[in-house]
C-alpha cells in the first residue's frame, strides 16, 4: 500500500490554508454557483456557526441544533418518528471527565530528576468511574504488549507501542492483556509512521461517555493512557534506550525490546461525573407504494461535534462543519427537495447524537428502534466526506458486501470511479453510524472522497486530517470545492431514490464476511 509522508506540497498547503482561511463567521454563499448547493451550504452554516457552540453531545448548542433540524423537517413535510410521537429520541448518558485544570502528570526518574508532561498536549487518558485521583507506579516497556510480552508487570504501568497495522495487537487487546497481567495502567505511544491518519495533539479533552446503564469501569482502577511520540523520547531520556530507533522499528512492524524504564509515572487527577441526556432527531417520509411502504430505508448523519475543547492556534471552539454538520444539512436538504412527496418505500431521516463519543445515537436507535428493524431494508450513511478537490474517486465502504455497491456503481457520475477502501487499517468501516445497523444484519453503505496516490487530491486530503480533523479549524471558513460537493450531493439524491423505489430489497453478497451468520442447527 502506498504510504505518503507529508510531502512538500502537503506541507505548503497546510501552512497556507491555516493562515489564509476566512473568519468562521463569514458566509461562503457567494462562492457557490448553483441554487441547490447554496441552499445546502446555508443549512451547514446555520448548524456549524459559533452560536451552536460545536454541538457537543448533550450541550445547549446540541439542543439548539436539534430543534433547528426538527423545525426544518416539519416544514419539509416529514412526520415525527421519535419517542411518543415527537421528533426526538432522548438517550440517557453518563459522563466521566478529567478537566484540564484537574490533571498534573510528571515523570520521576530514579536519580530524583522530574520531568512534567503536559496534559492533553503530551499525555491523556480515558477516564472511568473507578479512575483513581492519584497515580504513582514504575514503568515497563513491553513492545506491542501481546499477552506473551507482559511478563513481570504486576503493579506497574506498561508502556506499549500503539500500532494500528493489520495483523498486530489492537489497542483494546493491549489493554485487556495488561489488565490480565496485573498491571495498574497502560500507556500507548503514538506511531509517528502511521501517516495515513496521523495521531494529533492536543486532544480536545479527556471524557468518556456511555449509556447511563453501562457506566465505564476499566476494572480495579486500571488507567488507560496515551502518549505522544515526542513525550516518549522524554520518557526514555537517560535510560540507555534509543526512543527514535524504537519508534522507527515499531512503525516498520519489527520486533521490539522489553525493558524496565528507570522512572515512575505520577499524576494527580480530578475526576468529574455527571448524568444527562442527548437527543436523536428522527423523522419519516411515508412511502407511497402499498406493498413497499411498510419497509424503511434509514438515512443517517450525526449532529454532534466536539464543542468547546483545548485551543488550537488560539481557537477553542470545535465547530465540526464537515464532521458532520454539512451532511446533517444534506439530509435536511433532501427532505426539503421532496416537499412531503414520498418514495415508494418509507424513508427514515435519522440525525443521531453521540457519534463522536462512540456511535451512541445510532447504537441506541438499533437497540430501541422507533420502526421495526425487521422492516428496515438498508442504511445509507453520510459521514467522513471531505469535498476538498474534484470528485474523481468515490471510496465506498462495504462496496462489495451488499447489492448497494452495485447501485452506487451504476449511479456514479461519468468519470467517477467507485472504489473499495484501500486503507482498511484506519477502520473507517466500524467508525461511523452505519456500523450498528450492519451489525444488526441491515445492508449499509457509506462514502469517502477518494484519490490516487501522489496527487494534489491526496495532499489536500492528508492536510485536512492533519490540521482540521477533530480540530477547531473544521469550520465554515475552510477551503472547499463546492462543485465537488454538488456532484456528490446529486449522486446521493439519486442513490436514495433508487434504493427507496427499487422493488427488490437490498441484499448481502453471498460469502461476505460482514453478512449475518445463519443460526446454527442444534440438531441431535
Amino acid at each position: 500500500m502506498h504510504r505518503l509522508t507529508f510531502s512538500a506540497l502537503g506541507a505548503a498547503l497546510a501552512a497556507a490554508l491555516l493562515v489564509s482561511q476566512p473568519a468562521a463567521a463569514q458566509s461562503r454563499l457567494k462562492e457557490i454557483k448553483d441554487a441547490d448547493t447554496r441552499a445546502w451550504w446555508s443549512i451547514t452554516e446555520a448548524l456549524s456557526g459559533d452560536e451552536m457552540e460545536g454541538r457537543d453531545t448533550g450541550s445547549p448548542g446540541h439542543e439548539k441544533a436539534a430543534q433547528l433540524v426538527a423545525k426544518r423537517f416539519a416544514r419539509a413535510g416529514l412526520k415525527p418518528a421519535g419517542d411518543d410521537g415527537t421528533w426526538f429520541q432522548a438517550i440517557p448518558l453518563h459522563e466521566v471527565a478529567v478537566p484540564k485544570a484537574g490533571a498534573a502528570f510528571r515523570l520521576v526518574r530514579s536519580d530524583g530528576g522530574e520531568v512534567p508532561l503536559s496534559f492533553l498536549h503530551e499525555i491523556s487518558l480515558r477516564p472511568a468511574d473507578d479512575t483513581p485521583t492519584a497515580i504513582d507506579a514504575p514503568l515497563a516497556f513491553r513492545g506491542y504488549c501481546a499477552p506473551a510480552d507482559l511478563t513481570e508487570v504486576a503493579g506497574k504501568i506498561v508502556v506499549c507501542f500503539n500500532t494500528r497495522r493489520a495483523g498486530m495487537t489492537t489497542g483494546a487487546q493491549r489493554i485487556r492483556a495488561a489488565q490480565a497481567a496485573g498491571a495498574v495502567g497502560a500507556v500507548q505511544v503514538d506511531d509517528p509512521h502511521f501517516t495515513i491518519e496521523p495521531f494529533r495533539w492536543p486532544q480536545a479533552y479527556a471524557r468518556t461517555v456511555t449509556f447511563a446503564d453501562a457506566r465505564p469501569a476499566a476494572g480495579g482502577g486500571f488507567v488507560a493512557m496515551t502518549l505522544s511520540a515526542t513525550a516518549f523520547e522524554k520518557m526514555l531520556a537517560g535510560s540507555g534506550q534509543d526512543a527514535r530507533a524504537i519508534l522507527d522499528a515499531g512503525g516498520a512492524r519489527q520486533p521490539l525490546p522489553a525493558f524496565e524504564i528507570p522512572a515512575r509515572l505520577q499524576a494527580r487527577l480530578t475526576v468529574d461525573k455527571r448524568d444527562y441526556s442527548s437527543k436523536n432527531v428522527i423523522g419519516v417520509l411515508p412511502g407511497t407504494d402499498p406493498l413497499l411502504s411498510p419497509e424503511h430505508v434509514v438515512l443517517t448523519a450525526h449532529l454532534d461535534g466536539y464543542g468547546h475543547g483545548e485551543p488550537v492556534a488560539g481557537d477553542g471552539l470545535y465547530n465540526g462543519t464537515l464532521d458532520d454538520a454539512a451532511y446533517v444539512a444534506l439530509l435536511t436538504r433532501l427532505a426539503e427537495r421532496r416537499k412531503g412527496k414520498g418514495f415508494k418505500r418509507s424513508v427514515i431521516f435519522a440525525v443521531v447524537t453521540g457519534e463522536e463519543k462512540g456511535l451512541l445515537g445510532s447504537t441506541w436507535y438499533v437497540r430501541h428502534p422507533t420502526r421495526p428493524l425487521a422492516d428496515t431494508v438498508a442504511v445509507l450513511n453520510l459521514d467522513q466526506l471531505r469535498p476538498l478537490y474534484p470528485l474523481k474517486v468515490l471510496t465506498t465502504l462495504a462496496v462489495d458486501d451488499t447489492s448497494l455497491g452495485g447501485v452506487a456503481r451504476r449511479l456514479a457520475p461519468a468519470g467517477v470511479e467507485v472504489r473499495p477502501d484501500l486503507e482498511p487499517e484506519r477502520g473507517l468501516l466500524t467508525r461511523s453510524d452505519h456500523w450498528p445497523f450492519m451489525q444488526a444484519g441491515i445492508p449499509g453503505i457509506s462514502f469517502i472522497f477518494g484519490f490516487d496516490p501522489g496527487t494534489e487530491a491526496e495532499a489536500r486530503y492528508r492536510e485536512w486530517y492533519q490540521t482540521r480533523y477533530h480540530r477547531p479549524q473544521d469550520d465554515i471558513g475552510q477551503p472547499m470545492d463546492f462543485e465537488a460537493a454538488r456532484d456528490f450531493n446529486t449522486f446521493w439524491y439519486a442513490l436514495v431514490q433508487a434504493v427507496a423505489d427499487d422493488p427488490e430489497r437490498p441484499s448481502w453478497t453471498p460469502g461476505s464476511p460482514l453478512a449475518p451468520k445463519p443460526p446454527q442447527s442444534t440438531g441431535r
